[in-house]
C-alpha cells in the first residue's frame, strides 16, 4: 500500500474513528482504483474518468461507495499538499433508491406491548427480561448489537440517560424513558449478581442477537403478529418514525440514533411522507380510496 493511501486510512482511523470493516473496505475501494488508474495522488482527471466504464457492470451502491472513498481521498490529498487540483468531480455519481425501512404501526407496536405486559404481570425473570429490552428498544432506539453488549455501569441509578457504545466505538448518550426505567428496575434484581452485563446469558457472557431476534419474533406470534414484520431493528425504526411524527427535530433525531451522517436520518422523512401520501390517497375525496 502507498504511503498516501496508509496515511488517509490512518487519519480515517485516528480521526473519524472508522471502524476495522471501514477501513478494509477504503482500503480495497482505493487499491482497486489505484490498480485500474495507477498512483491516486498523481491520476489526472482524464485517469479518474475511466472508472464510470470500469465500474459499469456494479450495483449503483457499490459504485457509490468506491466514488464517495476517492471522493475523500481527493480532499484529503489536497488538504496536506499532495495535490493541487481536485479530480472527483469525474468521479459517477450515481444515486441508488435506498428502500424505505419497515416501520410497525402504532397499532401494532401496542399490540406487542399489551402482549409483553401481560407476561410481565407473572414475574416470571424471562418475561420481565422481556419488558426491559422491548422498552429499550422502542423507547430509546437501540440497535440490537448495543441492546445485547450494554453493560452494567452504562446505567446509573438515577441519571435520565444512559451511555451507549455504537458503530465504530464511539459513545453517545440516549434518554431512558420513565416506562423504560420501570422494567429496568423491575429486571436488574433478577439477574445474575455476578455478571457485568445488563441482559446475560447463561454461558457467563451477553445475549446474542440471534437469540434477541427469536424472543422478539416469538412474542410477535403470541402477540397475533405477523413474526416476520418484527425485529429490533423494525423497532428502532418505529421509534424514529413516530418520534419524527410527533414533531422531533432531525438533528435530534440523528443524535438519539447514532448517525454519523444526516443523511442516513432523512430516510425518516421519506417514511412520514409516504404514509401521508397513502393516507391522502385512502382519505381524499378525489383519491382513489373510499371516502
Amino acid at each position: 500500500m502507498s504511503d498516501a493511501k496508509q496515511s488517509f486510512l490512518d487519519m480515517l482511523a485516528a480521526e473519524r474513528g472508522a471502524a476495522s470493516n471501514t477501513l478494509a473496505a477504503y482500503a480495497r475501494d482505493l487499491e482497486g482504483a489505484e490498480q485500474a488508474i495507477g498512483n491516486l495522488a498523481q491520476a489526472s482527471r482524464s485517469d479518474v474518468s475511466k472508472l464510470a466504464a470500469l465500474w459499469s457492470d456494479l450495483a449503483p451502491s457499490s459504485v457509490a461507495r468506491k466514488s464517495s472513498a476517492l471522493r475523500q481521498f481527493f480532499g484529503f490529498a489536497m488538504d496536506e499538499g499532495w495535490r493541487n487540483d481536485d479530480p472527483s468531480g469525474a468521479l459517477p455519481q450515481p444515486r441508488p433508491r435506498r428502500p424505505l425501512p419497515k416501520v410497525l404501526s402504532h397499532e401494532k407496536v401496542e399490540a406487542l406491548f399489551e402482549r409483553a405486559e401481560l407476561e410481565a404481570a407473572s414475574g416470571k425473570p424471562e418475561a420481565v427480561r422481556q419488558m426491559a429490552f422491548l422498552e429499550l428498544l422502542y423507547g430509546s432506539g437501540l440497535r440490537a448489537t448495543e441492546l445485547v453488549s450494554l453493560p452494567l455501569s452504562a446505567i446509573p441509578r438515577d441519571a435520565p440517560l444512559i451511555t451507549i457504545t455504537g458503530k465504530g466505538g464511539l459513545s453517545r448518550m440516549v434518554p431512558i424513558s420513565e416506562r423504560a426505567r420501570s422494567a429496568l428496575d423491575a429486571w436488574l434484581p433478577l439477574r445474575p449478581m455476578d455478571s457485568r452485563w445488563v441482559f446475560p446469558s447463561r454461558n457467563g457472557k451477553h445475549l446474542t442477537r440471534i437469540r434477541l431476534f427469536q424472543m422478539l419474533k416469538d412474542l410477535a406470534v403470541r402477540a397475533e403478529l405477523d413474526p416476520t414484520t418484527v425485529s429490533p431493528h423494525v423497532l428502532r425504526h418505529a421509534f424514529a418514525t413516530h418520534l419524527l411524527e410527533g414533531g422531533a427535530d432531525l438533528r435530534l433525531l440523528q443524535t438519539l440514533l447514532g448517525h454519523a451522517d444526516i443523511a442516513t436520518t432523512q430516510i425518516y422523512t421519506h417514511v412520514d411522507a409516504a404514509r401521508l401520501v397513502a393516507l391522502v390517497n385512502l382519505r381524499h375525496p378525489l383519491g382513489s380510496g373510499d371516502s
